[in-house]
C-alpha cells in the first residue's frame, strides 16, 4: 500500500479520496497508514519545503569505511587471480566473502563478480575493469552489510548483463547489471558504463546513493532503482531506459520509497516515467534534465505512464535546475506539488504541473514551455517566485479533486452555465504569472481569490472560454491584475474588493498595440500589449478607484517596468480613445476617436452585457 497522501487545507470531501488506511485525521495535519508490520504517521502539508518532506522520511545511509585493504581481483578473459584469501575464483566466477576493499582490473569477457559477505561492508574498487556475463548480473551483492563500488581516477568501467538471467526465481534474484541486496554507494571520479540487457541497470533492494563519478546507463526496463531510496549527490549521471529513468518502488513503508536529486548533473531519457517515487520525490540541486515518453510533442501511451517527474505522495523542488520534455504531465503527484526554489523549464504533452490534491509555488522561476493545462490541481497557491505558463487549454486549472475535469464554468451559480461552487481553490498572494492561454486563462471550479503579486493573462481568442473564468468567488483584493481574451464569457472580478475596470470592445483590438487605462487627470495608470487579438480587458490596481472614470485608450506608449506586456506607465498623448469605464463596472465599447474627444460606451451590470447573460451578478461600485 502507497504512503497516506498528504494532508492540505482542503474540504472535508477530499477524505474519500484518501488511499484505503488512512485515518479521518487527514485534514487536521497528520495522515496514517498501516503498513504490513507497523503504523507510520506521516505529516506532508501543502506548501512543504524539501527539509520538511525529507525530515520525514528515512534516514539515508552513508558509506561505511571498510578498513584497511584486502586485496586485489586481476580479470583474465575467462578467469582471475586475486592476492587475497577472501576471494574465491571458481572458472570465471569471483565471489568475496569478507568485507574489506578490493580492488579489480582486467576484463572479463564472460564471466561474474560476487560479494557474498554476510553483515561486512565491502569496498570494490573498479579501475578499468570490463566484465560482461552471459547468465545473469556482471556484478552481484548477495549477501553484505553495505557495499560501496569506487570508480578509480581516469579510469573507465563497464558492466553488462545477460539478456536473460539464469536466477529469475528467487525474492532476491539478482535483476540488474549492477545489483545489491544492501546499502549501495557509488562514489570515486572515474567512469562507469553499464547496460542491464534483462531488466534494470542498476538496482539496489535497499538504499542507493550516487556520490560522484561519470555514470552512464543503458537498460531495457529501469535504468536505476533504489527500492527503499535513490539519492543522487553529484557526479554526472546518464540514463537511458525502456522503463522509469530513476526510481524508487517500497510502497509498504510510508518512510521509504522516495528519490532525491540534489547536485550532480543527471539526464533522463526514458520510455516510461523519469522520475517514478512510490512516495516523494525531492529536487534541491544540480541539474536534472528528463525526456519521458519521447516529449511533448508525441501523444502519451495508454499503457505506459510517462510522466517526467512523478511521486505518489509529493513532488518539492527546493533549488536546482529542473528542464522536462514529456508526453504526459511534466511533474506529477496524486497528493502535492511544492516548488519553494530552483529553475524549473516544463514541457508536456498533458498538464505541465498536476496535483491531485494541492500546488504551491512560493519561489523560484518555473516555465510551462508547452502545455495541455499549464498548472492544475484542486488547491492552487502562488505565493511567490516568476512563472510563466503556455498552455492550449486553460492555464491554470483549480478543479476538484476526482472530477473529470470541470470545463466551462464562468461564474457562481447563474452564471452562462449556471454550475454551482465546487470545493477547488486558486489563491495568488505573491510572485508574478505571466500565463498564455488558449482556453481559461485563470479557471476554477471554486473560488478565485487574489490580494497581492502581478497577474498578467493573455486570455483565449475563440468566444467558449475566458480570461477568467471562476464558478465561485472572484476577489481581487491587492496586486495587480491584467486579463484580456476573447468576450463572451468574459468575467470580471466581485464588487467587494480592489478597484478594477473591465471593458469589451465592438472593434477587437489587434495584438502588438498598446492599449492604456487613463484616469480622469489624464495619467497613465495601467498599460498592456496583448499578445494576440482581444476583445475584452479587465484591469486591477492599487491605482484604480471604485466608482471613477476612466478611458481606455490605443496606442499608447509603455515605460518603465513592463511584465508580460502589462506596466504601470506610459504616454497616451495621441493616443485613441476607446471608450470610457467606470471602475467596478462592466462596461462595452461603440467606438473611437481622438483621445478625450471619443465617445464613451455605455455602463451596465457585467450581465447585462455580456451575450446571453454571461457575466455573473450584479455590476455595483466595489
Amino acid at each position: 500500500m502507497h504512503r497516506a497522501l498528504p494532508a492540505v487545507a482542503v474540504p472535508a470531501a477530499l477524505l474519500s479520496l484518501l488511499l484505503a488506511g488512512c485515518s479521518a485525521d487527514a485534514l487536521a495535519g497528520t495522515t496514517t497508514t498501516s503498513a504490513d508490520t507497523a503504523t507510520t504517521t506521516v505529516d506532508v502539508a501543502a506548501g512543504a519545503t524539501a527539509d520538511e518532506v525529507l525530515a520525514a522520511d528515512s534516514d539515508v545511509h552513508e558509506a561505511a569505511d571498510p578498513g584497511p585493504g584486502a586485496g586485489t581481483v586481476t580479470l583474465d578473459g575467462d578467469s582471475a587471480t586475486t592476492d587475497s584469501d577472501a576471494v574465491t575464483v571458481s572458472g570465471s566466477t569471483v565471489t568475496i566473502t569478507a568485507g574489506g576493499t578490493y580492488t579489480l582490473t582486467g576484463t572479463l569477457t564472460d564471466g561474474q563478480v560476487v560479494v557474498a559477505a554476510d553483515d561486512a561492508d565491502v569496498t570494490l574498487v573498479l579501475d578499468g575493469v570490463d566484465i560482461t556475463s552471459s547468465t545473469g548480473a556482471a556484478i552481484a551483492v548477495t549477501a553484505a552489510d553495505a557495499v560501496v563500488v569506487e570508480l578509480a581516477d581516469g579510469s573507465t568501467s563497464t558492466l553488462t548483463d545477460a539478456a536473460v538471467h539464469a536466477d529469475t526465481a528467487s525474492e532476491d534474484a539478482p535483476d540488474a547489471a549492477l545489483f545489491s541486496v544492501a546499502d549501495l554507494t557509488i562514489t570515486g571520479t572515474g567512469a562507469l558504463e553499464v547496460t542491464g540487457n534483462a531488466n534494470d541497470g542498476i538496482a539496489s533492494k535497499d538504499g542507493l546513493v550516487v556520490e560522484s563519478g561519470d555514470v552512464t546507463v543503458t537498460a531495457v526496463d529501469d535504468g536505476v532503482r533504489g527500492k527503499h531510496y535513490l539519492v543522487v549527490e553529484g557526479g554526472a549521471l546518464d540514463v537511458t531506459s525502456g522503463g522509469d529513468g530513476l526510481t524508487s518502488d517500497e510502497d509498504e513503508d510510508a518512510t521509504e520509497g522516495f528519490v532525491v536529486v540534489s547536485g550532480g548533473d543527471v539526464t533522463v531519457t526514458a520510455g516510461g516515467d523519469g522520475l517514478d517515487a512510490a512516495t516523494d520525490v525531492v529536487v534541491t540541486g544540480g541539474s536534472l534534465d528528463v525526456t519521458a515518453g519521447g516529449g511533448s510533442g508525441r501523444s502519451a501511451s495508454d499503457d505506459t505512464s510517462t510522466k517526467g517527474v512523478k511521486g505518489a505522495v509529493s513532488v518539492v523542488v527546493g533549488g536546482g535546475a529542473v528542464t522536462v520534455d514529456a508526453s504526459d504531465d511534466g511533474l506529477h503527484s496524486d497528493g502535492i506539488v511544492s516548488v519553494t526554489d530552483g529553475d524549473l523549464t516544463l514541457s508536456a504533452g498533458d498538464d505541465g504541473v498536476h496535483a491531485d490534491l494541492a500546488l504551491d509555488v512560493s519561489g523560484g522561476t518555473v516555465e510551462v514551455v508547452t502545455a495541455s493545462e499549464g498548472l492544475e490541481a484542486e488547491a492552487i497557491t502562488v505565493a511567490g517566485g516568476d512563472l510563466a505558463v503556455t498552455a492550449s487549454d486553460d492555464g491554470l486549472n483549480a478543479s476538484d479533486a476526482g472530477s473529470s475535469t470541470a470545463e466551462g464554468g464562468g461564474g457562481a451559480a447563474g452564471g452562462p452555465q449556471g454550475e454551482a461552487a465546487g470545493a477547488a481553490t486558486l489563491t495568488i498572494t505573491g510572485g508574478t504569472l505571466a500565463v498564455d492561454a488558449g482556453g481559461d486563462g485563470l479557471d476554477s471550479n471554486g473560488s478565485l481569490t487574489m490580494s497581492g503579486g502581478v497577474v498578467v493573462v493573455n486570455g483565449p481568442t475563440d468566444d467558449g472560454n475566458g480570461a477568467l473564468d471562476s464558478n465561485g468567488t472572484l476577489a481581487v483584493t491587492g496586486g495587480t491584475l491584467v486579463a484580456a481574451g476573447s468576450s463572451a464569457m468574459a468575467e470580471a472580478p466581485d464588487a467587494d474588493g480592489q478597484g478594477w475596470v473591465s471593458a469589451t470592445f465592438d472593434t477587437a483590438q489587434p495584438a502588438g498595440t498598446t492599449l492604456a487605462v487613463v484616469d480622469a487627470d489624464g495619467t497613465v495608470v495601467a498599460t498592456f500589449t496583448p499578445a494576440k487579438v482581444i476583445s475584452s480587458l479587465v484591469v486591477s490596481s492599487e491605482e484604480i478607484t471604485a466608482g471613477e472614470t476612466y478611458t481606455v485608450v490605443s496606442g499608447a506608449q509603455a515605460s518603465g517596468d513592463v511584465v508580460a506586456g502589462s506596466g504601470a506607465q506610459g504616454d497616451a498623448s495621441g493616443a485613441t480613445e476607446l471608450l470610457t469605464v467606470t471602475a467596478g463596472e462592466h462596461t462595452a465599447g461603440r467606438g473611437g476617436g481622438a483621445m478625450g474627444g471619443g465617445p464613451g460606451g455605455d455602463g451596465g451590470t457585467r450581465g447585462d452585457e455580456m451575450p446571453g447573460g454571461g457575466m455573473p451578478g450584479g455590476g455595483a461600485d466595489a
